[in-house]
């Protein structure tokens, strides 16, 4: 009888164990699942659902929601207007299912390093950054391939289409999303440099974490000086460099028109549109979770641009270098050059390339490089 009681005992506990933890997800279903929770016909809250179903384990055991640290690069830390932006975003995503808590960063280095080591669950920081992380997104800052922002916003329409989903996934990392942080321009303390022929022997400023740009400036004959984010307005403005290349809001956050003084300016030409990226660890933050984030962003691209905007602020007329036609055809053909150098060096993504390229020919069907495509 004792035998029989606990025999009863063990299969009511089996029965409660099986009701009360699912039966893994066949391949099949899993499968299923994702592209239900990638169908972007379908409303929010049924693909919130759906990711929950596919991910049981991202809840607590008390049933809250988990918590994941997103730190966010502001060069100015918690009052700057990166990181209030991150905010609006911490509300959407608890109503996703995920608590967020918001950690800022001044320093980029030591933000991607913390990533590395787990102390973040996802950071934000600029595209240039991001590319250690995603070679993919990280090609969109590319040099010259996207012209403006008109060709930035359909881009990122482009690469947000869930068929592309699986380019966001790079060995542990994940991207998230991607915001317009405006157009780079080449700020020189003299107006003299006003082409790239003509910084030939001239001190330009280099991201000290990446060894391509400084072998791309050796090319032109000119002295590459490796700095930081936050250390390369000080150069500039300090005479250590000469050129400077930089988003325009640049000019009066690191109060460039110091460097700039009476002799210099800013050359008239952008040879990039630059990004902030959202990258996040792959095991804290599920692909399908990580589309919606990236849907979010883009229905947000207006906004964030009138954020960028905004802090730009006002720059004299008289600070830019105006260039001729000749040397803006000149510029694109040795950006072009130099995309497809660093595209066979495997430093740009291919596919991304080809993708820019297919939306300068939507803008410029015309263009010389439409009718015999080399990108």
């Amino acid at each position: 009888m004792k035998r029989l009681i606990t025999t009863a005992a063990c299969a009511i506990a089996t029965c409660v164990a099986a009701m009360t933890h699912a039966a893994p997800l066949s391949e099949a279903e899993r499968a299923e699942l994702s592209a239900h929770a990638m169908d972007q016909s379908l409303p929010i809250e049924e693909r919130v659902a759906t990711i929950k179903k596919l991910y049981p384990d991202m809840r607590n055991t008390d049933g809250t929601p988990p918590t994941r640290t997103i730190c966010v690069w502001d060069i100015v830390g918690k009052t700057g207007p990166i990181y209030n932006a991150t905010v609006d975003q911490q509300a959407r995503m608890l109503g996703w299912g995920v608590d967020v808590k918001l950690e800022a960063y001044t320093s980029e280095s030591v933000l991607a390093e913390d990533l590395k080591a787990g102390q973040c669950d996802a950071a934000l920081f600029t595209g240039l950054r991001a590319r250690l992380f995603n070679k993919f997104t990280g090609t969109i800052d590319s040099i010259g391939a996207v012209p403006s922002s008109a060709h930035m916003k359909l881009l990122m329409r482009v690469i947000t289409d869930p068929k592309n989903a699986d380019r966001m996934l790079d060995g542990q990392y994940v991207v998230m999303g991607y915001a317009p942080l405006g157009a780079a321009y080449i700020f020189v303390n003299d107006r003299a440099i006003s082409t790239l022929a003509k910084a030939a022997g001239k001190r330009v400023a280099v991201m000290d974490y990446d060894l391509v740009q400084a072998e791309m400036v050796q090319q032109i004959g000119a002295n590459p000086v490796p700095t930081s984010m936050i250390s390369a307005g000080g150069k500039f403005n300090n005479n250590n460099v000469d050129v400077l290349p930089a988003p325009l809001v640049a000019y009066n956050i690191m109060e460039l028109y110091k460097g700039i003084g009476d002799t210099g300016g800013i050359v008239n030409y952008p040879f990039s549109q630059l990004t902030l990226q959202l990258v996040g660890r792959a095991e804290r933050f599920p692909n399908e979770l990580a589309q919606l984030v990236r849907e979010d962003f883009l229905k947000r691209y207006d906004d964030l641009e009138q954020i960028v905007n905004q802090q730009i602020g006002d720059i004299p007329e008289s600070a830019f270098i105006e260039i001729s036609d000749d040397d803006k055809a000149e510029y694109q053909v040795m950006m072009q050059e130099a995309r497809i150098q660093l595209r066979d060096r495997g430093y740009y993504d291919p596919y991304m390339l080809t993708l820019q390229r297919k939306v300068r020919c939507k803008f410029e069907p015309a263009h010389f490089e439409c009718a015999n495509p080399v990108e």
